[in-house]
Order: structure tokens, then C-alpha cells, then sequence
């Protein structure tokens, strides 16, 4: 499994919400899954993402590689709604994955979605989760369905 994380705000980086949703997985009885922080927001400093950027570091990862070796992807951001969806990470990768036929899981804050948003996604299931532990119980909850 490849999990793709951004920052949950100040308290929680892009690697600590890769770990925390790890931590479940594998608590989960998954194998140890390949961890993709996605530091857009520290990266631009303002925290606003755009698909020129996005696609910039999805190459310098190898991300269309390490995504078609894992069995599916899970992609975490800290609020998913529609309005905010265009040249996101979180669109990006779900795109990329519905293409290359690898399903796609979601773990979010907030999830102002509705189920067409979520369809043309085509995002398995969304959990909502927030905080470390949270986060933790997602990645147990992701774990059972995968």
C-alpha cells in the first residue's frame, strides 16, 4: 500500500500523517506500506497547491512507479471539497490511480464531498479522522477493507 499524506496543520506534518495512518495499517495486520509525505503547503509557503507543483513532485517521487507496485493507494488531506479539488495532490493521485486501475482510499479531516464528487474520484471510501490517534484508527479501519 502507498500512502500520500499532506500536512494536517501546524501540529501534524505531511510525515507524521504518513505514519500515524501507517501505524494502523500494519497494526491492521498489513505489511509495512510505502510512505509519501507530500509537503506542498511547506513548500510554498502560503499552503496553496497547483497542478504544475503537484505534478513536479509526483515525478521527483516516482510516484506513478511506486503507486503501480502497491496493491492500492491512500491519500490524506486535511479537508476534501470540490471547490478546492482542482490542481490538489488529493486530485492528482486519484486521477493518476483510477487510470492506472490501482483503488484509491481517502482519509480526511473534513469531508465536504458529496457522492458524485466522490464517485468521479472514484475513491473506495472516505474516513474521516482527526488527530494522531484518529488517524491511527483509520489506518485499522482501512486495513480490515483491504
Amino acid at each position: 500500500m502507498l500512502v500520500a499524506c499532506a500536512p494536517f496543520g501546524p501540529r501534524l506534518s505531511s510525515l507524521s500523517v504518513a505514519r500515524a495512518i501507517a501505524r494502523g495499517l500494519t497494526e491492521g495486520g498489513l505489511p509495512e506500506p510505502d510512505l509519501c509525505p507530500m509537503p506542498l503547503a511547506d513548500r510554498r509557503g502560503n499552503g496553496v497547491e497547483g497542478a504544475d507543483d503537484v505534478r513536479a513532485l509526483l515525478d521527483e517521487l516516482d510516484f506513478d512507479a511506486r503507486m503501480r507496485r502497491a496493491r492500492a493507494v491512500v491519500v490524506a488531506a486535511p479537508l476534501l471539497e470540490e471547490r478546492t479539488l482542482a490542481g490538489s495532490a488529493t486530485f492528482e493521485i486519484a486521477t493518476r490511480a483510477r487510470q492506472a486501475g490501482v483503488p484509491t482510499y481517502a482519509v480526511t479531516g473534513e469531508n465536504a464531498l458529496n457522492a458524485f464528487d466522490a464517485r468521479i474520484l472514484d475513491l473506495q471510501v472516505i474516513v474521516v479522522a482527526r488527530g494522531r490517534a484518529a488517524l491511527v484508527s483509520a489506518g485499522r479501519e482501512l486495513a480490515a477493507l483491504a
